[in-house]
């Protein structure tokens, strides 16, 4: 009775001490992932004035934020950061939408035989393995450095993780199911849209998220290689001016621009279709 009473007090709000009062409150606030992200952005920017003041020569090593603030400023007003964050954009989202819309009917067509869909796997896993950069001279060979040569390696780097992450969701359906579709008389096209696809779509969604990033990387790359305008041209030509605070300020965008992208699109589509098709609850 008296280990009850103590439990029961110590669990009244009332009788709590101020400090597990404030730890509470302290706590309930961390749960919040805004509250998360603004703490740890406001510790890197106290970081990095920090250093930026103790080095000498910062504007070289490593500008303020503020100087890099600055930059972005200026190049809003001439009007370069919208057209290179707009080129790179149109680039990612042109490569992205034709590697995805061959990589898909590709999986699932090789999908439809088990022997084939075995005797592939390997080789679509060696060429998902490969990154974009590895074939980015000889594409150079074939078309010189132009927006041609950027949009093969887009996508030739979202093609492969689609289509391998697609043949090995067909892989994993029971074949009795496609056996039981194709003895009540379904064609290869009902059992590939009724059976093979919506079996797959776990590893769909995946793959498309695996691949719009691995494009993004090859976008950045592709720019700075070929020499073609966008975010990664803006980072090669601060590089050669001996402009830091326009390759941080390009960094900063890149990676912030695949944040919002990942966290508030690819990754809900992902979650709901997983839950959705992949019969696993959250």
């Amino acid at each position: 009775m008296q280990q009850k009473s103590s439990t029961a007090s110590m669990s009244q709000p009332g009788r709590r001490t101020v400090l597990d009062r404030f730890m509470w409150q302290f706590n309930q606030l961390l749960k919040i992932d805004a509250m998360n992200l603004l703490i740890l952005v406001v510790v890197i920017l106290i970081g990095w004035s920090i250093i930026s003041v103790s080095i000498p020569n910062p504007a070289r090593y490593l500008p303020s934020p503020l100087a890099v603030m600055m930059s972005s400023v200026d190049m809003l007003a001439k009007g370069l950061l919208p057209s290179y964050f707009s080129d790179t954009l149109v680039r990612l989202v042109i490569g992205s939408a034709i590697g995805l819309a061959a990589g898909i009917p590709f999986g699932l067509l090789l999908g439809l035989n088990r022997t084939v869909a075995d005797m592939f796997h390997p080789m679509m896993n060696f060429f998902q393995s490969v990154s974009g950069i590895a074939i980015f001279p000889i594409v150079v060979i074939w078309y010189g450095n132009s927006d041609t040569t950027v949009l093969v390696v887009i996508l030739y780097t979202s093609f492969f993780p689609i289509a391998f992450n697609v043949l090995s969701g067909v892989r994993e359906i029971p074949i009795r199911y496609v056996n039981a579709a194709r003895t009540l008389g379904a064609s290869r096209y009902q059992v590939m849209k009724d059976v093979l696809f919506p079996g797959a779509m776990p590893h769909i969604a995946t793959g498309s998220r695996l691949s719009i990033g691995f494009a993004w990387r090859a976008v950045i790359a592709g720019e700075m290689l070929a020499g073609r305008q966008g975010l990664g041209w803006m980072i090669f030509t601060g590089q050669d001016t001996d402009s830091t605070a326009e390759v941080i300020l390009g960094m900063v965008m890149i990676g912030l621009t695949w944040i919002i992208l990942d966290h508030y699109l690819l990754r809900p589509i992902e979650e709901d279709t997983i839950e959705r098709w992949g019969l696993v609850q959250r």
